[in-house]
């Protein structure tokens, strides 16, 4: 064989071997790895498919592309669970969107502030720019699994006294909250999905690397009066969800 056909030959046996891998481990799975069960450490499974890292971690990219696996750092890959079925125009609240598909909701709340708006949260509220809004950062998890880091941006004029509640009411759903509280519904939305790496800080919080593909979501809500009350700037985990949009 040449030297220019075994250029050629090598890519192509690599390219086997990533589906070789991808079958394996697939059919591994389906006799019995349950969701969210660890595979072996990288090492081990190279060592396994008498393979490189390099095409290892190749198959192991492909099935977290395909929604099979997901990673978290430090701790290696898992059997993921199915993804959520995520309608950004949906008017319930993500507790009850969880549960409605048999699945286990929990929100944390990371931090909460009065501040400046900037720019682009003005723009987005259509509020005069430094003008006082809320901010809550939360991250939200199904099954036990963070799958979404969520930045909330409140129109301080829409929520006088918005300070007085706690930890335990902002881990709860500000949609329940708003209509209590408030006597706000929401009304119309608008929204944009879009590819994104995940920034640091909610990497961080997601359990992986900086860097991680992402699906980004900003939507911002009026209310029954057609007022911008809010905005959230949502990054969930690419793997953990599935856009379905009911027309």
């Amino acid at each position: 064989m040449t030297a220019v056909q075994n250029r050629i030959a090598a890519p192509r046996q690599a390219v086997s071997q990533v589906a070789s891998i991808r079958r394996a481990l697939l059919a591994q799975i389906a006799q019995g790895l349950p969701e969210d069960g660890r595979l072996p450490a990288e090492r081990q499974l190279s060592e396994q498919f008498a393979t490189t890292r390099i095409t290892l971690r190749e198959a192991l990219l492909q099935l977290e592309a395909d929604g099979v696996l997901y990673r978290e750092e430090r701790r290696g890959w898992f059997v993921a669970p199915p993804r959520l079925h995520y309608d950004p125009t949906a008017r319930g609240y993500f507790e009850r969107m969880v549960r409605e598909q048999s699945r286990i909701p929990h929100t944390r709340l990371l931090h909460v502030e009065s501040m400046a708006a900037t720019p682009t949260i003005a723009a987005l509220l259509d509020i005069e720019p430094l003008a006082p809004v809320y901010m809550i950062r939360r991250a939200r998890s199904i099954d036990g699994r963070r799958v979404l880091f969520v930045e909330h941006y409140l129109n301080s004029a829409c929520f006088p006294h918005f300070e007085r509640f706690g930890d335990k009411a902002l881990s709860r759903s500000l949609t329940e909250l708003y209509r209590r509280y408030y006597d706000i519904e929401y009304g119309r939305v608008r929204f944009e999905i879009t590819p994104a790496a995940l920034p640091e800080l909610p990497a961080r919080v997601l359990k992986v690397a900086a860097g991680s593909p992402a699906l980004y979501v900003q939507r911002v809500n009026a209310d029954q009066h057609g007022r911008w009350i809010d905005c959230d700037l949502e990054y969930w985990r690419q793997d953990a969800i599935k856009v379905c949009i009911e027309a």
